[in-house]
């Protein structure tokens, strides 16, 4: 272990790393000083020392940094390590057997929802999500959960159209309006629900995960047998069920260093 008071400078290299990749382009070393409140000359000792590493990459003809190639290499590796994964597989156990119904773990992949788990009881139902399942984002409660959280130019930009609202069932938001309702509902909520948009007398309840920049990463969810004949009249948002929902996605958020909004 180094000194005490490397600490300090590994906390601010980490800061301007993090503050270079949430950035569109390259920026000056000007910035970054300001930005991050760090002394000109110590900017400057930060950035050397990270393009020595290869975390950092300098442009010299526009003064200008960004991120190196050792980020990638970083992130690659990362990614072979299935962190989110193993991360929430243990979290979605315990939901199950507190729960006895099916928990699923998904993510935003375009305008469709992938499911990367999914942890069954022991008397598991079929359902049509399984790992490695595609859907649209719009109708399962995961992909609303993160579609909530998202700016409305990147929702408009994900459902363009009429043609983007695939219908399943009958059920659930099938233009752009309707569906920044129901997400401006389950955003003020903090959860969302469907019951039937995905599989005719199934529902299911989820709760999005937010990585360390507030932004939906991910969602639980758990999906339990339900029907209801009139999709506008059930009205259900099964708030004690979400609440251990919650405190699963919560307890994911926290494992990866995340901050929920809000």
């Amino acid at each position: 272990m180094g000194a005490s008071s490397e600490v300090p400078a590994l906390r601010r290299g980490l800061a301007v790393l993090r503050f270079l990749g949430g950035r569109p382009g390259p920026v000056s070393a000007a910035t970054v000083a300001r930005e991050l409140g760090i002394p000109r000359s110590s900017t400057y000792h930060l950035l050397s020392e990270l393009v020595a590493a290869g975390f950092v990459t300098h442009f010299p003809e526009e003064r200008r940094y960004g991120l190196g190639v050792a980020v990638f290499e970083l992130g690659s590796a990362y990614l072979r390590h299935d962190p989110l994964e193993r991360l929430a597989r243990p979290i979605l156990r315990r939901l199950v057997d507190r729960l006895d119904r099916t928990a699923h773990l998904g993510v935003l992949h375009g305008a469709e929802t992938l499911y990367l788990l999914r942890e069954q009881p022991r008397h598991p139902q079929t359902l049509v999500t399984d790992v490695g399942v595609r859907l649209p984002a719009h109708l399962p409660a995961s992909g609303r959960a993160m579609l909530a959280h998202l700016p409305a130019p990147q929702v408009r930009a994900l459902f363009p159209n009429a043609a983007s609202f695939v219908d399943r069932t009958g059920r659930g938001p099938r233009n752009l309006p309707a569906l920044r309702r129901l997400l401006a509902a389950e955003r003020r909520r903090g959860w969302a629900v469907e019951d039937g948009y995905v599989t005719a007398g199934f529902a299911s309840v989820a709760v999005p995960v937010f990585d360390h920049g507030g932004r939906p990463l991910a969602a639980i969810s758990v999906t339990f047998r339900h029907f209801c004949p009139d999709e506008w009249d059930c009205g259900r948002s099964w708030p004690e069920l979400a609440e251990s929902v919650r405190r699963a996605a919560a307890e994911l958020t926290a494992r990866i260093g995340g901050h929920p909004i809000g």
